[in-house]
């Protein structure tokens, strides 16, 4: 499917007429209908009723709407292109796993957003694996996230290293213990674990820790991603494990127990391209490495 598919198609749905449309995109009408028969061809499916008046089918009504929000897009990654080259806008793009929000890296960004206050920064929540394919391709210029892993063309710093908690029902046995918890006390629980996919992820680590503590963890669901992840808690589904830092969530309807459990740690790792030596990256490094201290 080429980009002219769909703008000759989005528009002939707009319009709702061919010979309409083609005067508008400038072209003959038979090569424009040749062009949507093609599209339809390819696709396996008939997007259009050719009947007086022009109709969508359902398949078609999901093109067009979907067609409109990519050539949108288009249009804008056009417009910012030229707008970088003519150096009116320089951008900084940041993937982030969101459980590292509830720690200093919103701190870090709030700093890092007065030294280049000529700077467009871009956060994309996505996980530690999304953030290697998008630093490699180009569509980030630094994540963070907790995954380890080892690629010769991205560079690691670990930050630190941090604590975990339990995430209970409030009205569970479990929330009226006043003392730290090990993981064997937790056996038979139901587990809720996280993310959901892709993997490796955090899940992984937390049913690693399950299992080197001689526990076999009883997986009740997977959520998508943290939040997800904590109303299944409070709606009883399980408990959870997660960064102590997700303490500052302050939910009312979920009780944070500590671990007794000093050498189980998830760390947050600040990754980016190897020997990128953009001047937006060294100020964000030096930040990282204040807070580091």
């Amino acid at each position: 499917m080429e980009l002219r598919h769909l703008r000759y198609f989005t528009t002939v749905a707009a319009e709702g007429s061919f010979s309409r449309a083609a005067e508008k995109l400038n072209i003959a009408q038979p090569p424009l209908s040749r062009q949507v028969q093609q599209l339809e061809e390819e696709l396996g499916v008939r997007l259009l009723d050719r009947g007086r008046p022009l109709t969508l089918t359902e398949p078609g009504r999901y093109l067009f709407e979907q067609g409109l929000q990519v050539l949108q897009r288009v249009e804008e990654m056009k417009a910012m292109t030229r707008r970088i080259a003519k150096g009116m806008v320089l951008q900084f793009n940041i993937g982030f796993v969101a459980s590292t929000l509830y720690g200093s890296l919103p701190e870090i960004i709030r700093r890092f957003r007065i030294l280049v206050p000529g700077a467009e920064v871009q956060l994309l929540e996505m996980t530690t694996l999304e953030q290697v394919a998008a630093l490699k391709d180009g569509r980030i210029d630094v994540g963070f996230g907790r995954l380890r892993f080892d690629d010769e063309m991205i560079l690691r710093h670990v930050i630190r290293e941090e604590h975990l908690c339990l995430a209970v029902p409030i009205d569970h046995p479990l929330a009226a213990t006043q003392d730290k918890l090990r993981l064997r006390q937790t056996a038979g629980e139901p587990l809720i674990i996280y993310p959901k996919s892709p993997r490796p992820s955090y899940a992984d680590q937390v049913l690693g820790f399950y299992r080197d503590a001689g526990v076999e963890p009883l997986i009740g669901m997977e959520a998508r991603e943290l939040q997800t992840a904590l109303g299944l808690v409070a709606a009883g589904g399980g408990i959870c494990v997660v960064p102590a830092s997700v303490r500052r969530l302050g939910r009312d309807d979920v009780k944070y127990i500590e671990l007794d459990e000093p050498t189980l740690t998830t760390p947050i790792i600040m990754s980016q391209r190897r020997n990128d030596t953009s001047a937006f990256l060294k100020q964000l490094s030096l930040l990282v490495i204040d807070f580091d201290k």
